[in-house]
């Protein structure tokens, strides 16, 4: 398998034609890998100046190589046998990628959901260690997490400080308590953002606790960091990053395809990557993960569109069908980290904004800690009820005048309201997402029947994605959530609210800041949720 390889097609490769030339002339890569905080503009530039450090990660991370590896042996002396990591985007998405590729287990507790939290903890906890991840130690879902694990190893007669280990910045709130504590603590390096966190301790020490090589990862992307840094026409992230922000007019919906790519779940990390370093100012680029079967022929031909084809090698990457706009993209895990996260950084230059703040994303957590204050509030009255299914709105943006009754009729409204040039679907599930990935089927079926992209996101992981996009893109989109009453909630120690009360807070809140926005919200609520996800399947699923 070639190291990095980018083929850009059709409006792809003549977004690479028109900028190239002046990436190049104006030294973008040589910049970016010297951490020149003014490639973005002034605004950004103070922003910029403390997140460049993810360009040298192949080598200021190696010291995490032995560390992990001596640590690892220790929890396995203890008899450990499972890693749990607790953390939300960046902090979950690359170390799932990572040890997905690797064929090793790892689990990924990035939710606020009560029952998939609860099964998450309870499953063979003698044999767990768990990683607790966050940059600022004060991300509420993981420090929920968190209490949780602690609880329940007390409560199993373990000393928690033997079997957790925090990584977070230095100097961080948690950093010092955690310290205090006794547990065991990594520092992450303070100047790299979190979605560009992958070869930093976020990414390498929950990897390589669960067994990854975490020393061959950083080898794959040193082979490609010169080529990278290179002022030339042939970098590959200087095509990649133009092929996706460069086209014109701009094609801002990136279908992530599986082509017989290795590396497995790579699409729902560059989700995050691209959808919350772009989707900010009424612009942006939002990617849509199709998996292996690929969006549908109107989707993918359509003009705002572009397929973006994850491959086993350039070889093999020749388009399955013929396409106005696509990119082919191999190599391997390492190289193919540190390519997207370079043509991110790319992109957002031509796009015109700053890559590495996430403005709306603070948004809906504002909105949830308002809504935490005031519980009463996180759920309007129900307009109707189909079965086991009650029917919201939030806003003005959707009527339902006449079809709020009707599971079916309350789709249907949303579904006309979408722009059938630009607009697309995102379809937001506050469930458990381990126990329900099922319904993730759904997402094809109903690009199928719009004929416009559809994503399919689980609450509240995308809001450190998807979700910056929805509400700082351009308003082209329309919004189904669902959410259920928990089969059994989980009271978070120390605090005055349960993760039932704190998912609802998260939902409410994300679908107020929407409304605010002017965005289309539909909100469905299963009070019964194995009778409520059957009629979900049922109408969702059909086209």
């Amino acid at each position: 398998m070639s190291a990095l390889s980018v083929e850009a097609l059709g409006a792809a490769a003549d977004a690479v034609e028109a900028h190239l030339p002046t990436l190049v002339e104006d030294k973008v890569a040589s910049r970016l890998f010297a951490q020149d905080a003014t490639l973005w503009g002034p605004d950004a530039e103070s922003e910029s100046a403390i997140r460049l450090a993810w360009t040298s990660l192949h080598r200021t991370s190696r010291p995490l190589v032995g560390e992990v590896s001596a640590l690892r042996e220790q929890l396995r002396e203890r008899g450990v046998h499972r890693i749990a990591l607790c953390g939300m985007g960046g902090s979950s998405l690359a170390p799932e990628v990572i040890c997905a590729t690797a064929g090793v287990e790892l689990v990924v507790v990035d939710s606020s959901d009560p029952d998939m939290v609860r099964s998450c903890v309870e499953d063979d906890l003698a044999g767990t260690a768990v990683v607790v991840s966050s940059k600022s130690g004060s991300t509420v879902e993981t420090d929920s997490q968190r209490r949780i694990f602690i609880k329940a190893f007390q409560d199993a007669g373990i000393d928690p400080t033997e079997r957790i280990v925090i990584v977070t910045d230095p100097g961080s709130a948690m950093d010092k308590q955690s310290r205090a504590d006794g547990y065991r603590v990594i520092n992450a390096d303070p100047d790299v953002g979190g979605r560009y966190s992958a070869l930093t301790a976020f990414g390498l020490v929950p990897s390589g606790l669960a067994g990854v090589d975490i020393g061959a990862l950083l080898d794959e992307a040193e082979v490609v960091a010169d080529l990278l840094a290179e002022d030339d026409a042939a970098n590959p992230g200087l095509r990649l990053g133009a092929a996706l922000g460069g086209t014109s007019p701009l094609r801002d919906k990136l279908l992530l395809t599986d082509r017989g790519t290795p590396i497995v779940g790579f699409a729902d990390w560059a989700e995050q990557l691209i959808a919350e370093s772009t989707g900010k100012e009424g612009t942006g680029l939002l990617p849509v993960v199709v998996g292996s079967d690929g969006a549908s022929e109107q989707v993918a031909t359509a003009p705002d569109a572009s397929v973006i084809a994850l491959t086993a090698d350039d070889d093999e990457a020749g388009p399955a069908e013929a396409v106005p706009s696509q990119v082919n993209v191999a190599g391997t895990l390492g190289a193919q980290l540190l390519l997207w996260e370079v043509a991110t950084a790319v992109a957002g230059r031509l796009l015109g904004i700053n890559p590495f703040d996430q403005p709306d994303v603070e948004s809906a957590k504002n909105a949830a800690r308002d809504l935490m204050a005031n519980p009463s509030e996180t759920a309007e009255p129900a307009l109707g009820t189909d079965d086991a299914v009650e029917i919201r709105t939030t806003g003005t943006a959707l009527s339902l005048s006449g079809s709020a009754d009707s599971l079916e009729a309350s789709v249907d409204t949303l579904l006309a309201t979408l722009d059938p040039e630009r607009g697309y679907l995102a379809v937001m599930v506050y469930l458990d997402r381990l126990a329900h990935a099922d319904l993730a089927a759904v997402r094809g079926a109903l690009e199928a029947r719009t004929g416009r992209p559809v994503t399919f996101g689980w609450g509240p992981r995308f809001l450190h994605s998807t979700g910056q996009f929805h509400k700082g893109g351009p308003a082209v989109g329309a919004y189904l959530q669902v959410t259920g009453t928990p089969v059994e909630d989980v009271e978070v120690p120390g605090q005055e609210f349960t993760l039932g009360t704190f998912i609802a807070a998260q939902a409410a809140g994300d679908a107020q800041v929407l409304a605010d926005a002017g965005r289309p919200v539909l909100r469905l609520h299963l009070t019964d949720q194995e009778a409520g996800l059957t009629q979900l399947r049922e109408v969702l699923g059909r086209q």
